[in-house]
């Protein structure tokens, strides 16, 4: 058996969680991928994965083999590219789980430069909100922002993303402009599901003292697509990340409220899982997200919070 090959296509069918996603980034058939996961199965002696109809998740034997697999592989590729052409070309496959806001309007840019510079490397691109650990969600690199929590993984400050209180012209014509925090209670609130769940918004005075203050939540939404919508056309106020409505603010279709006042913002670090070497192709990327990041995320202010 080629039990290099067989622990890739093993890994792929983890991280992907179900068999036809991995055979199609494999470029295989699906009843070939299970054939030799079965064959690895045998070989080894013992049940790796657990199916059922849609998906498939490991067994505690399966997540040893897959994190050593990792290991292994990683090792592989590094062995390969120091001997074949000096450790100067980036290949493979590098999975890299980003936030839906920086992921829809930032990393684009960002990976058209990393592609640019690396036409060997495949990027593999997961949007969510969540927070991934790279360990148990198989990705290189996890993007995450705000508190990131204990996990089996290195973690490095990439930038601080603010935060904007926002209403558009036409809102503010019809309902009129809060000027004070209290103010905000009496104005529909939309906004990106899991935030102000206790029913407050958190300001930060001149002073940098705290302030909790009551807000009238009437919608909330799973991406900030929609509630970036919902804002420009007048249905509420909201709280948005600065980098996504910068260039609506600089047209005014949409007004800072409470000036006085900041929104706290949120750290972005990026993740890795803990291995050593660090494989060349995450040093690479990581490079240069460490570049390009911190300058188009972090605007020049005087009061990022």
């Amino acid at each position: 058996m080629d039990l290099l090959a067989a622990m890739r296509i093993f890994v792929r069918v983890v991280e992907r969680g179900n068999l036809s996603r991995a055979a199609k980034d494999l470029g295989l058939g699906q009843p070939a991928v299970s054939d030799r996961i079965e064959r690895l199965e045998r070989y080894l002696g013992v049940r790796l994965l657990l199916r059922s109809t849609r998906a498939v998740s490991c067994t505690d034997e399966g997540v040893l083999f897959y994190q050593k697999s990792k290991v292994a592989l990683d090792a592989a590729d590094e062995a390969r590219a120091v001997v074949t052409l000096g450790n100067k070309t980036v290949r493979g496959r590098i999975r890299i789980a980003v936030p839906h806001g920086l992921g829809d309007v930032i990393l684009p840019k960002i990976i058209a430069i990393i592609r640019e510079n690396n036409p060997q490397l495949f990027i593999d691109l997961i949007l969510n909100d969540s927070i991934t650990d790279p360990v148990t969600e198989g990705v290189d690199i996890s993007l995450r922002l705000g508190q990131i929590g204990d996990g089996n993984y290195i973690a490095r400050r990439l930038g601080h993303i603010r935060r904007v209180l926002v209403a558009s012209p036409e809102y503010i014509e019809k309902h009129g402009l809060p000027e004070e925090p209290t103010d905000l209670i009496r104005h529909p609130f939309i906004r990106v599901s899991g935030l102000f769940g206790d029913g407050q918004l958190r300001l930060l005075g001149s002073q940098k003292t705290a302030r909790l203050t009551p807000i009238n939540i009437v919608a909330s939404i799973s991406h900030w697509g929609p509630v970036y919508q919902l804002l420009l056309n007048g249905s509420g106020i909201g709280v948005i990340q600065e980098i996504v409505c910068a260039e609506a603010m600089e047209d005014g279709k949409l007004i800072k409220l409470l000036p006085d006042y900041i929104v706290p913002g949120f750290d972005l670090h990026a993740l890795l899982p803990v291995a050593r070497p660090v494989p060349v192709k995450t040093q690479s990327v990581l490079k240069m997200l460490e570049e390009y990041l911190p300058q188009t995320v972090t605007l020049k202010s005087t009061n990022s919070i």
